[in-house]
C-alpha cells in the first residue's frame, strides 16, 4: 500500500475517533457576528488555549491539510498551503482552480519532518490556520511568535475537525462567519437534495471497504459511512455489530459474506489491482460481485480525491460523480457500469 493511501486511512481514522459531524460548534468569543472589519477582534478557542485576531488578515498560511478550500470559497487566496497528497500545484485541487483563478498559486509546505517553522515565517503571515492538523504545542508556541495561530479544536484528537467545523472556524478567523455558515448550509442542502433525487437508495444496505492488510471495513462512525447514510443508505446491522462504535477494522476471511450488501464501495489502492480484487476466489462468488453492485475507486479517481478531501468545494463533484455510480450499483442491472465517469 502506498504511503499516501495509508496516511489517508489513518488521518480519517483520527477524524472519526474525534466524532466528526455536521453538528460541530467551534467555540469563539468577541464580535464575530458581522463580516469584514466589523468582525474583529475575534477570539477563537482551540487545543492550546485561545487566539485573538485583531484585524482582517491579508496573508494567510494554511498549516493544516485542507483549510485552503474554505478560504478560496470565501474569496481568500492563501500565501501557502501544506502538502497532503495528489501533487497539485499550490496544493489546490481541481475542484478549487476556478476559485483560485489567475492568482499566484500558494507556496507548498511540507510536514514530513514536522511543520516548517522558518518557511512559514518567511511568508510573513498575519494568520496561520491549523484547524485540520496535528500541530504540537511546541510548534504552536514557535509559530505564535510570528502571527496569530488557530490550532486544532479543543477536546478532539489531532486531524479531528470535520469539513463543517473547518469552514466555520476559517470563516470566523477571516471575518466572514455568515458567509461560512451559508456555505455549510448550502453544501448540506446539496447532499439532502441529492438524496431526495434517489429514492432508490432509501433503505438499501451499503458499506465502504479498502484492501488494507486484507479487507478493512470502515465502521459506522466513519465519514464515508455517514455520507452514504445521508444519501439514504443503511449501514448493515451485521457490520455494525462487528464494529459498533469504531472507525472500522479488519474483516476475517470467514466473514467476507458480510460484504454481500446492496452497494459496496471499494477504496482500491492496496497491493492488489482491481482485476485481482474482483477475481478473489471467495469475494468473486458473492452476489455483490456477480450482480455488479460494487464500486471501485482508485487513487487516480477524482472521487477518491474528493472523498479524501471533503469540503464545500469538493462536495459538488462528489455528488456529481459518486452518486451516479451508486445508482448504477443498485439498479438491478449487472451490465450497468459503476466505473469512473468521463471528465466533463
Amino acid at each position: 500500500m502506498r504511503l499516501g493511501h495509508l496516511f489517508f486511512v489513518l488521518a480519517l481514522a483520527l477524524c472519526v475517533l474525534a466524532g466528526c459531524g455536521s453538528d460541530d460548534d467551534p467555540s469563539d468569543e468577541g464580535s464575530a457576528a458581522g463580516a469584514g472589519t466589523s468582525a474583529f477582534p475575534v477570539t477563537i478557542k482551540h487545543k492550546y488555549g485561545s487566539t485573538t485576531i485583531e484585524s482582517k488578515p491579508e496573508r494567510v498560511v494554511v498549516a493544516g491539510l485542507r483549510e485552503q478550500d474554505a478560504l478560496l470559497a470565501m474569496g481568500v487566496v492563501p500565501v501557502a498551503t501544506t502538502d497532503w497528497f495528489g501533487d497539485h500545484p499550490g496544493g489546490i485541487f481541481p475542484w478549487a482552480t476556478d476559485e483560485l483563478g489567475d492568482a499566484k498559486p500558494p507556496v507548498v509546505l511540507n510536514q514530513d519532518d514536522g511543520m516548517q517553522i522558518e518557511k512559514i515565517a518567511a511568508q510573513r503571515p498575519d494568520l496561520i490556520l491549523a484547524v485540520y492538523s496535528g500541530m504540537t504545542k511546541k510548534e504552536y508556541e514557535a509559530l505564535s511568535n510570528f502571527a496569530p495561530v488557530v490550532a486544532q479544536p479543543k477536546g478532539k484528537v489531532d486531524y479531528g475537525s470535520s469539513w463543517q467545523e473547518g469552514t466555520l472556524t476559517t470563516g470566523r478567523a477571516i471575518g466572514q462567519p455568515e458567509r461560512a455558515q451559508a456555505l455549510v448550509d448550502r453544501t448540506e442542502k446539496l447532499i439532502a437534495d441529492t438524496a431526495a433525487e434517489h429514492p432508490d437508495f432509501e433503505g438499501k444496505s451499503a458499506a465502504t471497504i479498502t484492501d488494507y492488510e486484507g479487507i478493512f471495513v470502515f465502521g459506522p462512525q466513519d465519514v464515508r459511512t455517514t455520507l452514504l447514510e445521508q444519501l439514504g443508505f443503511e449501514y448493515p446491522a451485521a457490520l455494525r455489530s462487528a464494529f459498533p462504535d469504531e472507525f472500522g477494522g479488519q474483516l476475517s476471511d470467514e466473514k467476507v459474506d458480510l460484504l454481500d450488501v446492496d452497494a459496496l464501495v471499494w477504496f482500491a489502492d492496496g497491493d492488489n489491482t482491481v482485476k485481482e480484487l474482483k477475481e478473489e476466489p471467495v469475494y468473486s462468488k458473492l452476489g455483490v460481485r456477480k450482480e455488479g453492485r460494487d464500486v471501485f475507486i482508485r487513487e487516480a479517481d477524482r472521487v477518491y480525491e474528493a472523498t479524501s478531501f471533503p469540503s464545500v468545494l469538493s462536495m459538488p463533484l462528489l455528488m456529481k460523480e459518486l452518486v451516479p455510480r451508486l445508482a448504477a450499483a443498485v439498479d438491478g442491472d449487472p451490465q450497468t457500469s459503476t466505473d469512473q465517469q468521463p471528465a466533463s
